[in-house]
């Protein structure tokens, strides 16, 4: 797990395609920070802790390029 500084106006999305490449994480980065659940927008200097996250399946790819 690494940690993550926000910045003043980041949000949850924002974090996981800064972060991840894909904002469909972020559900994954809440339960990693429980105690922020309830924050929408942040303020500058709260330290997140990032969850390791395979996002090689997440791509964002059309269902028949990726079927044999």
């Amino acid at each position: 797990m690494t940690k993550y500084t926000t910045i003043s106006g980041d949000m949850w999305d924002m974090i996981a395609y800064k972060k991840y490449g894909t904002e469909k994480v972020f559900p994954k980065i809440i339960e990693a920070n429980p105690q922020y659940c309830s924050v929408v927008v942040f303020p500058a200097g709260v330290v997140l802790t990032l969850p390791e996250i395979d996002t090689t399946e997440l791509a964002d790819l059309p269902p028949w390029s990726t079927e044999s």
